[in-house]
């Protein structure tokens, strides 16, 4: 185990967070992946909580970096039974990627319910552009099939790759260019939205988009059309609930307010409005550790 950082520790923060919103909460599908990938746990790793906004709760999701230690997730969560071997091209993306673009800095994710859901490529020095990307020869078609529609919006720096090896899709994290990011016009993302097929946005959900320093789009292998589009400001501390695009339950307020977390001062969180083809829904995160890289990002923006 590298850093000190054990998965009784992990589980436990897991667990008190899944109690401060009433969500579900399972030991079975929390602990054989903590445990599993306990190797690759540092106290300089990021780990963050989410959920989305709503009346009820039905998932509590955490997203923890898994290196230097674990040198191959995939081959780690395969081997650990997470998922079946398949011979469907999301087995070789990650791979194919970090042979394209070297990275040593992956993330797990998973839920409280749903168990493993996500191997992440990140890469936090050098974003890969999305035309490269494309040419991966496990990469959806998808991809290369909407390069003119990323180009258009400046979507072309991708700062992290997320790899579903269960619902078979990719997530791209775009880093929106200096002279774009937290100011998007509310016309240009409703434009984005409406090429894209996404359900029509609220005014207030619209503008909240238009602070997004990253903007996240999920594709398959399935379809050519992008199916999701998630607009993520700055995480920041202390997050004003009064201005969140969405009225938040007494138990959300608290997961925003008092997730337990391990750096000093007050707690950092992470928003995004996201679109579908049938609904809009509110992203929210609470970080239990932040890495010294990304704590230097946020504490420029304070």
């Amino acid at each position: 185990m590298s850093g000190g950082v054990s998965a009784a520790e992990l589980y436990s923060a897991i667990e008190e967070s899944a109690r401060l919103v009433d969500a579900p909460f399972s030991r079975d599908k929390v602990w054989p992946i903590l445990s599993a990938f306990e190797g690759g746990f540092s106290e300089n790793g990021g780990v963050i909580f989410s959920l989305q906004a709503g009346d009820q709760v039905a998932e509590v999701e955490y997203s923890i970096q898994v290196s230097p230690g674990i040198e191959d997730p995939y081959a780690h969560a395969l081997a650990n039974g997470f998922f079946k071997e398949t011979d469907h091209p999301v087995s070789a993306l990650l791979s194919e990627i970090v042979e394209l673009a070297p990275t040593s800095e992956y993330y797990i994710d998973g839920g409280i319910v749903g168990g493993f859901k996500k191997i992440y490529a990140n890469f936090p020095h050098a974003p890969q552009k999305v035309s490269d990307l494309a040419k991966v020869p496990s990469m959806p078609r998808a991809v290369s099939e909407n390069l003119e529609f990323f180009a258009r919006y400046g979507l072309e720096d991708v700062a992290l790759v997320g790899a579903d090896c269960k619902n078979r899709t990719v997530n791209l994290y775009f880093q929106l260019p200096a002279g774009i990011a937290g100011n998007l016009e509310p016309k240009t993302v409703q434009k984005m939205l409406r090429e894209t097929g996404m359900s029509e946005p609220s005014e207030e959900m619209l503008a909240y988009a238009g602070k997004a320093f990253r903007v996240y789009a999920t594709l398959s292998w399935d379809y050519s059309e992008i199916l999701r589009i998630s607009f993520a400001p700055q995480p920041r501390r202390s997050v004003d609930l009064a201005e969140l695009p969405a009225r938040l339950v007494p138990r959300i307020a608290r997961f925003m307010q008092a997730t337990p977390h391990k750096y000093s001062g007050a707690l950092i969180n992470a928003t995004a409005a996201k679109w579908s083809r049938e609904k809009e829904v509110l992203d929210l995160a609470s970080y239990y550790q932040v890495s010294p890289l990304h704590l230097k990002a946020i504490e420029a923006q304070e």
